[in-house]
């Protein structure tokens, strides 16, 4: 019985803020399901969304075939991209965007164990306000919790990962050919840059799973959440 309650509060914990809050509620009354146990819960779901936002974003072209994250050059060098590529130097600028991607792609292996981390230390009442918010509230917990650590871990694995694939030396190709044709030199930098766009991107992704956990069924992939949540729909309850 312990087990069933701990599969619904699993199935729960991102699908109804309502359903949710009914569920807080009968814990407190009817000592079936404690705050601990929904904690528990909530936690083991967001080890779920975090595990898959890095492993998809971490898996060749994460970044690069996805256009909603994808790394591209930073709007202050949008005009020196648009120069070279008049100039028939399109290639180069390819190859900057594809290695700054690569990048990004590697440091995003070292996400999930920044947030594991945090949701460790994540008290119960961290849990139950992230339960009873909006269906990005886990998101921005961690982005108040993490960003600092990603950074950190982030940068020198994409210093490196640039430098492996020369991506600093298309850069540097870029801006010294376009130097050549501009009154004023462009110095950017090229990891703190693609640092910040993988943070971002990752807590997009991370935002993406927590919405899916929360509202949709196909979303929770062990066979007891699906038989939870099928007995569930079935007596409508």
């Amino acid at each position: 019985m312990k087990k069933l309650f701990f599969a619904t509060v699993l199935l729960t914990t991102f699908y109804s803020c309502d359903v949710a809050q009914q569920i807080i509620n009968q814990a407190g009354t009817t000592g079936g399901l404690s705050t601990t146990e929904i904690a528990s819960g909530l936690k083991e779901a967001l080890i779920v969304g975090t595990q898959n936002s890095s492993n998809q974003l971490s898996a060749a072209d994460g970044f690069f075939a996805n256009a909603a994250i994808k790394v591209l050059m930073p709007p202050e060098a949008q005009k020196v991209e648009s120069t070279l590529r008049s100039l028939g130097l399109g290639s180069v600028i390819d190859k900057a965007v594809l290695s700054m991607n690569r990048g990004a792609e590697e440091a995003a292996k070292s996400a999930a164990p920044i947030f594991i981390d945090a949701i460790k230390q994540m008290t119960i009442t961290d849990a139950i306000g992230i339960l009873k918010g909006a269906d990005t509230a886990a998101t921005h917990y961690f982005k108040d919790k993490t960003t600092a650590a990603l950074i950190q871990a982030f940068r020198p694995t994409i210093d490196n990962a640039l430098a492996k694939v020369d991506a600093t030396k298309y850069w540097n190709t870029v801006f010294t050919t376009y130097n050549k044709f501009s009154a004023t030199p462009v110095n950017t930098d090229l990891g703190a840059y693609v640092t910040s766009k993988a943070v971002d991107g990752i807590f997009y992704q991370v935002a993406l799973e927590e919405q899916k956990i929360r509202k949709d069924p196909a979303a929770r992939v062990t066979d007891i959440l699906k038989k939870v949540f099928g007995s569930k729909e079935a007596t409508g309850n």
